[in-house]
């Protein structure tokens, strides 16, 4: 059997690896202002382990590579990631701490998250870091646009990673994932063309696409959802993927255009909804689904994530994904 449009021939015993800075979290346990609470709950939280731990409940092998500090913190990093049947790496790191996160939910639909992250661990990742002999016997490598923000030696691992994979001949996957605290649009846009060139598959919301690729054409018109992804595609992109959350998504995916709506829901709490979609699309790829299938495992995983507090804890198991009733199709 051949596989589906813009897909690798990986099957059931897909594999990937990616590797970026996750960090303690404490969030509160109610709704209200931070300062009034009195408890608050200690987890963990980063995009790539919130996709890592995504891929392997939808039954991908996958590896997380990542610093700690040597601290209490760092163990939690490690022990909970672990936990989820992610493949760790995790190197200590004697000389900074590991990072922290703080979360509030000031009302039951606005959170906001504070980071304490200036020289910790997480950003002094390295491209010794990260065994090449991991990324070539991967079949993807998945990289975000929060790494390379970090630190000039997490923009190096992150590079050096990708010309592993491209030399390999292992597929790339993008997600642009921007962070005003960490980077000007100006200076994320240029780093992020510089990957998409490089990259087999690319994620961003529009927002984010508008960073790397512009926001209107030559006459000033605001460039829709397709536009955005067929400019992706003409930067170099494989395929790409317009992430747009309660609006659903669209995909550019070998010259064929798609649209998927999002899974009707009363969300909770939406940190970690594209980090969720990324991963149930990227399950689908590396299965050889169709895209159909792919944008609505996406959106529905996405949709999960949502219902619950925390930034991976309700993200599903293949076993749950059609208890959520995502049967809008996917148009062309």
């Amino acid at each position: 059997m051949s596989a589906a449009a813009g897909s690798p021939s990986t099957g059931a015993g897909a594999s990937v690896v990616t590797f970026g800075e996750t960090m303690a979290m404490m969030s509160s346990a109610t709704a209200g202002p931070l300062q009034h609470a009195r408890t608050l709950n200690l987890g963990i939280g980063g995009s790539e382990s919130n996709l890592a731990i995504a891929l392997t409940r939808l039954g991908t092998d996958t590896t997380w590579i990542g610093r700690v500090g040597a601290d209490s913190l760092g163990d939690l990093v490690l022990r909970e990631i672990g936990a989820e049947g992610v493949r760790v790496v995790g190197i200590r790191d004697p000389e900074a701490p590991t990072g922290l996160m703080i979360k509030e939910h000031r009302t039951s639909s606005d959170t906001r998250v504070w980071y304490y992250r200036r020289g910790n661990a997480g950003s002094r990742l390295r491209p010794e870091d990260i065994d090449p002999e991991l990324v070539r016997a991967a079949s993807l490598l998945h990289v975000t646009g929060i790494t390379p923000a970090l630190s000039s030696s997490a923009a190096d691992a992150t590079f050096a990673a990708i010309a592993v994979a491209r030399e390999a001949g292992v597929p790339v996957s993008f997600d642009l994932n921007f962070r005003g605290k960490l980077w000007t649009a100006e200076q994320a846009g240029g780093v992020y063309r510089r990957i998409i060139a490089h990259s087999d598959l690319v994620f961003a919301g529009d927002d984010e696409a508008a960073i790397a690729v512009g926001a209107a054409d030559s006459t000033g018109t605001r460039l829709s959802p397709l536009e955005l992804a067929h400019r992706l595609v003409d930067a170099g992109a494989g395929q790409a993927v317009v992430k747009l959350g309660s609006r659903g998504a669209v995909a550019l995916v070998d010259g064929q255009e798609y649209t998927r709506d999002a899974v009707r829901i009363h969300p909770v709490d939406t940190v970690g909804a594209g980090d969720g979609f990324v991963a149930g699309y990227l399950a689908e790829y590396l299965r050889g689904e169709d895209v159909a299938t792919r944008l609505t495992t996406a959106v529905t995983v996405g949709a999960y994530v949502c219902l619950s507090s925390g930034d991976w804890e309700g993200l599903p198991r293949r076993s749950e994904l059609a208890a959520l009733g995502a049967t809008e199709p996917v148009s062309r």
